[in-house]
């Protein structure tokens, strides 16, 4: 296919050609994959600057994304490309063949480095889901960091840099600079623009930004960093969030709130419990959805409120495909009871509902979330059961909305009225607060130009 590239997209190969570190924030559907092959395609065979180039990403990326977007443009066909995944053998093979890049998953990262025994030899490090680096204490952030100082050029790409706070930017940005633009230690970086927030006596769980903090950080980082958004390059279709309300009973409704407020509750004889905050929020969102797991992994069952829901949104749809978003394993077991369902799990999945063969596809965000090309086979998108991550959500909701829809978006959250299901639609939105301020400050414009 020929590529005829947007001026964004044009403004973005040449923004990582002419800088060799670069982040690049780009809004989900704009193009990540293309614009950074082209860029690495003219430093290949056109300024000679590089030679081989190893992409690091989530593994359904890896293997489908990356490989397809390089044979589908015809201005590509030169580059070579290899997928480090599979076994050992499959990857020591992959390894050994000459090719411009290998593409590997984040997951290996740590085996390339520590257990491969596979001299390193790359001139270039791509990074997509830069954001999935963003703890300091991962074992792929301490093996991507002892990388870094042997190549020239490492690009970071990602559409959500920041999804829970500012706090992530640093571990990002120390394994794309050293450490040049925020610190190389996190102890100083949170000194510096952070003061204690939630603690007890000497123990600080949370910290919150000084005044004036973003501002600053914002600045640290604009030389090397642009963002673009998709509405303001896109003419995409139109959005439509949707609230979709179930009501508990006043039995379920007891139920569900003896387990918040006393952490303990008696269910068919079988008592739940949460030991901690995190497992009662896992619990109770649980029981918002209508199932809770015991202490043994048995299925307890409280309400069939959302199933019900679910069933008058397909009925609603009228035939045309939806893609419904679950978090827990159970859930997907009783959706998978009332309906027809299939799972986006493999190629041939992903292939079929562009080809609109699966009226009722499943997916959980975490398996994906990134990089899958879903807009061909339908624009609704239901969310059984919500995740804490913006991350995840965001990247969720762009497999439908995203440059190639054709058809006005709906998306639906089914949301329990006065449980948890509230909170955490409400956190995702302050949450994205933060987040869009840092695109907005580093936001690209195409005169070559960032905005302050």
């Amino acid at each position: 296919m020929k590529y005829i590239p947007h001026e964004y997209q044009k403004y973005a190969t040449n923004f990582i050609i002419d800088h060799s570190v670069a982040a690049i924030l780009l809004d989900m559907g704009l193009g990540k994959s293309v614009i950074t092959l082209t860029a690495i395609n003219d430093l290949i065979y056109n300024r000679f600057e590089i030679n081989r180039v190893l992409v690091i990403a989530p593994l359904r990326v890896a293997n489908n994304t990356w490989p397809d977007e390089i044979k589908k443009w015809d201005h590509l066909n030169y580059l070579t490309y290899s997928v480090v995944t599979g076994s050992k053998q499959q990857r020591l093979a992959a390894l050994k063949q000459d090719v411009n890049i290998y593409i590997i998953n984040r997951e290996n990262l740590k085996w390339l480095v520590e257990d491969s025994e596979v001299p390193f030899f790359y001139d270039m490090i791509v990074i997509d889901e830069l954001s999935s680096f963003k703890s300091y204490r991962s074992q792929r952030f301490k093996c991507l960091k002892k990388l870094r100082p042997h190549v020239k050029r490492i690009v970071g790409l990602t559409g959500t840099p920041s999804s829970n706070g500012l706090m992530d930017l640093w571990a990002e940005f120390r394994v794309l600079d050293m450490g040049q633009r925020l610190g190389r230690f996190i102890t100083h970086y949170r000194t510096t623009y952070f003061d204690p927030d939630k603690r007890n006596q000497h123990m600080v769980f949370t910290y919150k930004p000084k005044p004036g903090a973003e501002q600053r950080i914002y600045q640290q980082i604009s030389d090397i960093t642009i963002s673009m958004k998709s509405k303001d390059y896109l003419k995409l279709p139109p959005l439509t969030m949707n609230t979709v309300k179930v009501h508990l009973s006043n039995q379920e409704s007891a139920v569900y709130y003896t387990m918040r407020d006393q952490l303990v509750v008696d269910l068919a004889g079988k008592q739940i419990d949460a030991l901690n905050a995190a497992s009662l929020s896992n619990k109770l969102s649980q029981m918002a959805n209508g199932t809770v797991y015991d202490d043994n992994r048995n299925q307890v069952l409280i309400h069939d409120r959302k199933l019900d829901a679910l069933e008058d949104l397909i009925e609603a749809a009228n035939g045309k495909p939806v893609l419904v978003a679950y978090w827990f394993k159970h859930d997907l077991e009783r959706i998978k009871q009332r309906f027809e369902v299939r799972e986006i799990k493999t190629t041939k999945d992903i292939g079929d509902w562009n080809q609109d063969a699966i009226p009722v596809g499943m997916i959980h965000p975490a398996s994906a979330g990134h990089g899958l090309n879903l807009q061909a086979g339908g624009s609704t998108l239901i969310w059984y059961g919500l995740t804490w991550s913006l991350e995840l959500y965001q990247q969720t909701n762009a497999r439908l909305w995203r440059q190639g829809q054709t058809d006005p978006v709906v998306i639906h959250h089914i949301i329990t009225e006065d449980t948890i299901d509230e909170d955490i639609l409400a956190a995702l939105k302050h949450k994205d607060k933060t987040q869009t301020a840092l695109i907005n400050a580093v936001k690209a414009n195409l005169k070559g130009e960032v905005s302050q």
